[in-house]
């Protein structure tokens, strides 16, 4: 563990109202020892290190110029806020940051007065902002405040078509509203798209920096009484030139590009805005992501995501590997495919490295899509693409496909459009909790006519289902592999596309049948080994598919098998509810013989831990496998005696 740094003046802040007595040069100070803090805690934690460093100087001086939490800050997507509860009172608690019973790693409405508004996806913090300056010119509830409500984005959530709807509404309304767009030209990936090319037209340009180089010098050359009033004149003389004509078109009035990092230009725009503002203002501030520490700026992705780390070298702690996590598994797979069937190609949504598609995108660059933080537009896109004759894989985060469900059903399903998607982090993901967790899909494919619906079970099953996926041209399919590490299992040269809709039995038995659906077939096996021990006969079988399911199987287990349960990493209303449908259907819980149970993820969001702990809160383990096996036959443990 690295030493702490010395804090001495960051030590005095217990909340934001300590920090109202100190001037401008100690603001500077109290910035530069927050950064320390912040990369110490991180080196301990690991999390997102690149896009809080962005935003310490902004963070000290919101909290330095407005009243938190009479005054809203919505942080949009909030993996940059560590800044913010350091100052807000949670300083203490910083280094359990994403550990279980620890603080969250967004803000999160439960955890702090002082985090208004939960966040962990993009692009909603303006229509929330919105949503509180409307309800303080409505008198809300005094104990909400009647407070500024500030939004803080950043320009890769500027590309989702929420944040513009939020926007066009809020132009429209014409309610005092703070906007601030942190541009660090990074969102995880590069971000990509006219929006980017747009703001970077409005700092990079020519006239800008001419006028920036040459006003810098002017007014440094004037006496001291007068370089605020040049000061103002110069942020005119640029606002007039660079200009933010999209903005002020959409009813906002438009003030920059600043300093992000220059607390001289941060401290003076901001009390402006405090005393003057009447209706929407947008404030433009460029900032770099990872900004002040070497390590950081220097990586690739400037580190968005990172594990424990050195905080001399930057070096992070990774644990060695001992096999192929699934996204490269996906990532090698669909190459391989690609290599041979030029009408594959790969759609993301702002997820490159995340889903894996960054190796495909340097194989065939011009066969692989960003389309930026825009999962609708990513689903429509792809319908498009295979309405084209193209054979498109859609590759996003489970809890992110959430996000495009209606182009999901209207675009594609009921087009019977032949997209494919590759739903990566499936099942409980471990530090970033609830808001990540990949808990749905299952249940809000399954329901759709026509979807294919699938899920491997360890890597080797992974390459079969892409083969699979590729050949399948009669309608939408989709497929669900976890975050980390495969199982370990021998992966086989190339897949080899499954039967559609047909499981396979992994052990034979006679008492019990248990149906595994997706990763937590290890589990299923672990517990049928336990239960052989205690005498009780475990027949297992992996699904493979949620839709179409595997009728003969499924049916034939039924009969054969005194109790049947099913096991999945999904909500209810998913696998186990379809195989409960298809029994009732074929008659075969007429006669009530068969004991069903179905064993899913609880009614509840479970907040952040490793996975293996957070399968066990969730009640999926092997122990808890054998338990509910146990309870369904009537045979009481001995745990539960003692």
């Amino acid at each position: 563990m690295s030493e702490r740094p010395a804090t001495p003046l960051l030590d005095r802040i217990n909340v934001p109202a300590d920090m109202k007595g100190l001037s401008d040069a100690e603001l500077g100070q109290l910035a530069r020892e927050l950064r320390a803090e912040t990369i110490s805690a991180v080196s301990e934690t690991g999390g997102h290190l690149g896009a809080g460093l962005g935003v310490v100087e902004l963070t000290v001086a919101l909290h330095a110029i407005f009243d938190a939490p009479r005054d809203r800050i919505v942080w949009d997507v909030s993996h940059q806020c560590y800044p913010h509860k350091i100052l807000t009172g949670r300083r203490d608690r910083i280094r359990t940051l994403r550990k279980q019973d620890g603080l969250s790693g967004f803000t999160k409405r439960s955890e702090s007065p002082y985090d208004p508004f939960g966040a962990a996806h993009s692009s909603t913090s303006i229509s929330a902002a919105l949503g509180f300056a409307v309800a303080r010119d409505l008198g809300g509830a005094p104990e909400h405040g009647l407070g500024d409500a500030i939004a803080v984005i950043g320009d890769g959530a500027m590309s989702a078509g929420m944040a513009y709807e939020a926007m066009n509404n809020a132009g429209h309304l014409g309610k005092r509203l703070i906007v601030i767009l942190n541009d660090n030209e990074m969102s995880i990936a590069p971000p990509v798209g006219a929006m980017s090319s747009y703001l970077s037209r409005l700092y990079a340009g020519a006239p800008f920096q001419e006028l920036k180089s040459a006003a810098k010098g002017a007014v440094s050359l004037l006496p001291e009484p007068f370089q605020e009033g040049a000061r103002r004149a110069k942020d005119m003389l640029k606002h007039m030139t660079v200009g933010g004509t999209l903005f002020e078109e959409l009813g906002f009035s438009y003030l920059g590009p600043i300093d992000g990092h220059d607390l001289g230009q941060l401290l003076p725009v901001l009390r402006t805005v405090k005393e003057r503002a009447t209706g929407p203002i947008l404030i433009h501030a460029i900032t770099k992501k990872g900004h002040g520490y070497g390590p950081a700026e220097q990586a690739r992705d400037k580190g968005h995501g990172v594990s424990k780390f050195d905080v001399i070298t930057g070096e992070q702690k990774k644990a060695p590997s001992n096999a192929p996590s699934y996204t490269s598994v996906f990532a090698e797979s669909l190459i391989q495919e690609a290599a041979e069937d030029d009408r594959i190609v790969a759609v993301t949504a702002a997820m490159p490295d995340g889903t894996g598609l960054d190796r495909f995108g340097a194989r065939y660059p011009s066969r692989c899509f960003d389309v930026g933080i825009a999962e609708q537009h990513a689903v429509t896109f792809s319908a498009g693409l295979a309405a084209g004759g193209m054979r498109p894989f859609c590759a996003i985060y489970s809890t992110f496909l959430q996000r495009g469900y209606d182009q999901v059903v209207h675009d594609v399903a009921i087009q019977r459009l032949p997209v494919r998607f590759a739903i990566d982090r499936a099942g409980l993901v471990g530090a970033d909790g609830a808001t990540h967790a990949g808990a749905f899909d299952v249940a809000f494919l399954s329901c759709l006519p026509g979807f294919v619906v699938m899920a491997a079970a360890d890597e080797a099953e992974l390459r079969h289902m892409v083969a699979t996926a590729v050949r399948h041209d009669d309608g939408p399919i989709a497929f669900r592999y976890p975050r980390g590490e495969g199982a370990g299992v021998e992966l086989p040269d190339r897949g080899v596309p499954l039967e559609i809709g047909k499981g396979r039995v992994m052990r034979e038995g006679s008492r019990v049948a248990i149906l595994s659906f997706g990763t937590r077939l290890a589990e299923v096996m672990a517990a049928a080994e336990a239960l052989d021990a205690r005498g009780v006969s475990v027949t297992v079988a992996d699904a493979r598919f949620a839709k179409p399911l595997d009728r003969d199987l499924i049916v034939g287990l039924a009969q054969e098998h005194e109790a049947m349960i099913t096991v999945e990493e999904g909500a209810v209303g998913g696998f186990g509810s379809h195989v409960a449908q298809l029994l009732f259907d074929e008659g075969v819980m007429d006669a009530g013989a068969l004991k069903y149970r179905s064993m899913v993820l609880p009614d509840t969001f479970i907040d952040q831990a490793s996975p293996a702990a957070m399968y066990e809160i969730a009640g999926l383990a092997a122990s808890d496998i054998e338990s509910k096996v146990l309870s369904v036959l009537g045979v009481e443990t001995l745990e539960k005696r003692a």
